[in-house]
């Protein structure tokens, strides 16, 4: 019996070598609590978002001041076709988060993906090359890390005007300092590995390491810090639109709504509540979606 198992190894190589690195990450995803819930909360605000047209019971810009401050619906003196009330417009509540998460996703996702292409490439270059690029590369990052990065992004945001497309490439040219930090730590540690000692032995181009060497053992890091930087922009967008130098009216974003709810704030507290608990379950679900691949992905939880 063990000699035909030996023998059936040896045919498929697949089975010898055992299940891909992709299959066993996931296995562990599916056993790891935060991974679970924190991706299955987000996995329903992506869909909510995508399908916000779909599921948002009236028009999110719509007006009916006839309506104006109407309660949730656990409240007395609400009516049914609003659920969760109405805002100091007499526009639905409900349409407005669902068309919110759109706006906080949209910013998370575009902010992080212009900081992480910056900040990858400034600590790849640095940590692989070294010497006076390590040096020149490291006084730009101290640099960036000696600002506020609120009070810069207000001042920018402040000189140029607020609307989405500002407040994502503020917040991306802001919040790269992260990436560069981690990918030049990681890169520094996997230069000095045999394989690309290995590929620069056999005369591969530098480009090659790094994107066939380099990039494919420090992908991970990559991946945690994009995850923390999601929820890190939406809480910036969320600050700067209730400063009111961030997404401008009529936009329904979750920031902005806060700040047009907090003159109800002692009589009619709902108003802010409802989209600052809605901030903090999309903020959550990101923390724990990364913390959980953080943990599993550590070379220590690998086997």
């Amino acid at each position: 019996m063990a000699d035909a198992i030996v023998a059936g190894s040896a045919l498929d190589p697949a089975r010898a070598l055992g299940p891909s690195p992709t299959s066993r990450f996931f296995r562990r995803a599916r056993g790891h609590t935060s991974i679970m819930f924190g991706g299955g909360v987000l996995l329903v605000i992506v869909l909510t978002a995508l399908f916000a047209p779909l599921l948002a019971p009236h028009d999110p810009y719509a007006q009916d001041l006839f309506k104006r401050l109407l309660p949730p619906f656990w409240m007395d003196g609400s009516v049914p076709e609003h659920v969760l009330g109405t805002d100091n417009l007499g526009r639905d509540y409900l349409s407005r988060i669902i068309y919110g998460a759109r706006v906080s996703l949209l910013i998370g996702v575009c902010t992080a993906v212009i900081s992480g292409v910056i900040g990858t490439a400034l600590g790849v270059t640095a940590g692989y090359f070294g010497g006076r690029v390590d040096i020149v590369i490291t006084f730009i990052i101290t640099t960036r890390l000696s600002m506020p990065i609120v009070l810069v992004a207000l001042a920018i945001v402040a000189l140029v005007g607020g609307s989405l497309h500002a407040v994502v490439l503020v917040l991306g040219l802001l919040l790269w300092d992260r990436y560069a930090v981690v990918m030049r730590s990681a890169t520094q540690q996997a230069r000095s590995m045999d394989y690309v000692s290995a590929a620069r032995a056999i005369g591969c181009p530098t480009w090659r390491i790094v994107l066939s060497e380099i990039m494919p053992n420090v992908i991970n890091n990559l991946i945690i810090i994009a995850t923390f930087e999601v929820a890190h922009a939406i809480l910036l967008e969320a600050s700067l639109s209730f400063l009111g130098l961030g997404v401008q009216p009529p936009a329904p974003s979750w920031g902005l709504m806060i700040a047009e709810g907090k003159e109800f704030l002692l009589f009619d507290p709902w108003v802010i509540a409802i989209p600052g608990v809605a901030l903090s379950i999309l903020v959550l679900a990101v923390n724990m979606l990364g913390d959980g691949v953080r943990d599993i992905s550590a070379p220590e939880n690998r086997s």
